[in-house]
């Protein structure tokens, strides 16, 4: 994939989110903000992805399903960061947050490259913005307004194959204001367990209509 081919689209270029580094704070700033949003030091397994981060002003943590918001990634391939804005392995959001990092993608190569062509050089480690560089394969909360002119990119013809594909029940609800759940639900990975989880909930619903109508 030619750069040239991606940089032939202007459009696109002033569209997409900021880039590593001004949405990764740096080692100083994060010790103000760990005591302001209590952000999680560096991840070391799954199991240190228990729970996302808490703090004033931080949406709840719900995905796009509308249940309880689950692990993207605790530890980004062995680093001991932990991905999402507030680096607890979740795809939280909050007013510090303004790319929006809601949406937990599994990268791929073509989205990398397409990624580093348009300005942000993911793939690139910033050791001092507490961020280990995304590799294809890694599991990572991407900006929402990425994810969905990335979306637009790959309708528009600009490139095939550059969507990267999603975790449902990983992506924070607030990515519903950038993109549809029919459009989320064409590219995840977990389609089957998020429309299994769908259903039970319309079970509940009707269910509880039924029990109050009675």
């Amino acid at each position: 994939l030619a750069a040239s081919m991606f940089l032939s689209a202007p459009m696109l270029l002033h569209a997409f989110c900021l880039s590593p580094l001004s949405f990764h704070p740096p080692l100083d700033r994060r010790a103000a903000l760990q005591s302001t949003f209590r952000i999680a030091p560096r991840l070391r397994g799954v199991e240190a992805c228990a729970k996302p981060v808490e703090g004033d002003g931080i949406a709840p943590a719900r995905n796009v399903l509308g249940t309880e918001l689950q692990c993207c990634c605790a530890d980004v391939h062995g680093s001991g960061i932990g991905t999402g804005f507030y680096r607890d392995g979740h795809c939280s959001t909050g007013p510090q947050d303004q790319g929006r990092h809601t949406v937990c993608v599994e990268a791929t190569e073509r989205f990398l490259r397409f990624s580093a062509a348009v300005g942000n050089p993911l793939h690139i480690p910033m050791p001092e913005y507490n961020f280990p560089g995304v590799r294809s394969g890694d599991r990572w909360c991407l900006c929402a307004s990425r994810w969905a002119q990335t979306l637009q990119a790959q309708e528009a013809g600009v490139a095939d194959d550059i969507v990267p594909k999603i975790y449902l029940r990983a992506t924070h609800e607030k990515t519903l204001q950038h993109a549809s759940l029919q459009q989320l639900m064409a590219h995840a990975i977990d389609a089957d367990e998020a429309q299994a989880e769908l259903d039970r909930l319309d079970e509940m619903r009707l269910a509880l209509e039924k029990a109050l109508g009675s």
